[in-house]
């Protein structure tokens, strides 16, 4: 029996973008809640270490995808909540877009319509 751990998809080079400004859609957030709302919405198949998350935000930060700003948490600490940009949305938008066509590509590939089963 495989262990839950094993069973985590690896991140595409690119990936942890999109899966960050798809988050920020619903509204601001802070890091850890974006890492989890990751998480429970892949159905624990993706799990986002801090070394990736916090580069990742510097990253859209520095592109102008998403804005950063100092506040508390429902449970009283400061953290630094993250918001998608109108210029996050349209890049949401192409990124979405690439990913549609990519995924339906792979499925043309690995599973044709034309292959006899062997």
């Amino acid at each position: 029996m495989a262990s839950k751990r094993s069973s985590r998809v690896e991140f595409l080079q690119g990936t942890l973008d999109v899966l960050i400004l798809r988050t920020l859609l619903s509204g601001p957030q802070h890091g850890h809640a974006i890492a989890k709302r990751i998480q429970r919405t892949s159905e624990d198949l993706l799990q986002v270490e801090t070394g990736s998350l916090y580069p990742a935000l510097h990253r859209l930060e520095a592109q102008g995808w998403v804005t950063a700003s100092w506040e508390l948490s429902d449970k009283g600490k400061r953290a630094r909540f993250y918001r998608l940009t109108p210029r996050g949305r349209k890049q949401l938008v192409a990124e979405q877009s690439q990913w549609e066509a990519f995924s339906r590509a792979m499925g043309l590939i690995l599973n044709p319509a034309d292959q006899e089963a062997k």
